[in-house]
């Protein structure tokens, strides 16, 4: 197994998830996505949230950035970014932090991305809504230099291609470079490796690792691959049925795991017979 991260130094908290609590009344008997779930994100700092399906993680990464849509859905506690709960804010403030402050990458760019628009139009779409003072030549620079930064092959000929004319690793790199355009305090990267091979695996993960050394971006990384999130992220939270049920940072979870769900999890990592 790879080696867990290093502990990164905490720099000032820039996010505070307070008894976050989700439940579902859409059916005959209320359902909980997630329960009494805390959490302080630090500047800088690279957080993993792991737990099989149905645990909670995403519905939670959903939560953060501001993507719950589901009337029937109850909500409680608070999601304290830049001096805002944006569990229960207007509708304006949140839109004033999502795809610019707060950044997504989803798990599968095909159902992302729009078919039918290039992919420098979808790259600068955070610069439009957000900022607006840019001029058309000034979004296209910011567009190139962005697919340059996450290694995208000749960024000038992919800014005028469709999402179908692209291999799955580029995808996921336009979203990459869609979500980080604005630089973002919070990035989240929702199982943002699922469906791609091993080889592009490590270059996402070693490309996400990039992002938060050069630019202090905080990432908060969702996934069900724990031996991925031992490579990248410094903290770790486990969910279990959406409530929290260990956390620390990765040598600690990984080394000395305290919950039998938590070890469950580490002993179904796959040993690599040499």
């Amino acid at each position: 197994m790879a080696a867990a991260m290093t502990t990164a130094p905490l720099g000032e908290p820039i996010l505070e998830i307070r008894d976050l609590h989700l439940e579902f009344h859409d059916h005959d008997r209320p359902e909980v996505a997630v329960a009494d779930f805390d959490l302080t994100l630090h500047r800088g700092e690279i957080v993993g949230i792991v737990g099989e399906s149905g645990s909670g993680k995403s519905m939670t990464a959903h939560a953060i950035a501001g993507l719950l849509s589901r009337h029937a859905l109850e909500r409680s506690g608070q999601i304290l970014f830049d001096g805002h709960d944006l569990l229960h804010c207007d509708r304006s403030t949140l839109r004033h932090y999502q795809g610019d402050e707060i950044s997504i990458i989803f798990q599968e760019p095909m159902t992302s991305l729009d078919p039918l628009q290039r992919i420098g139009m979808q790259v600068e779409e955070a610069l439009r809504i957000h900022h607006k003072e840019l001029s058309a030549g000034e979004r296209r620079a910011a567009a190139l230099s962005a697919m340059d930064a996450v290694g995208l092959p000749d960024p000038q000929q992919v800014y005028g291609m469709f999402p179908h004319e692209l291999s799955g690793g580029m995808r996921q790199r336009v979203m990459i470079a869609a979500a980080t355009i604005s630089k973002p305090q919070i990035l989240i990267a929702d199982e943002p490796t699922t469906a791609l091979d091993v080889t592009i695996q490590a270059q996402i993960i070693a490309l996400l690792r990039k992002i938060n050394a050069e630019d202090g971006t905080a990432i908060i990384f969702i996934s069900h691959d724990l031996s991925l999130v031992r490579q990248l992220c410094h903290r770790v939270v486990v969910m279990r049925q959406g409530e929290i049920v260990e956390t620390g940072t990765a040598d600690e979870v990984f080394e000395n795991p305290q919950h039998s769900y938590t070890r469950m999890l580490i002993d179904a990592i796959p040993k690599v017979v040499l």
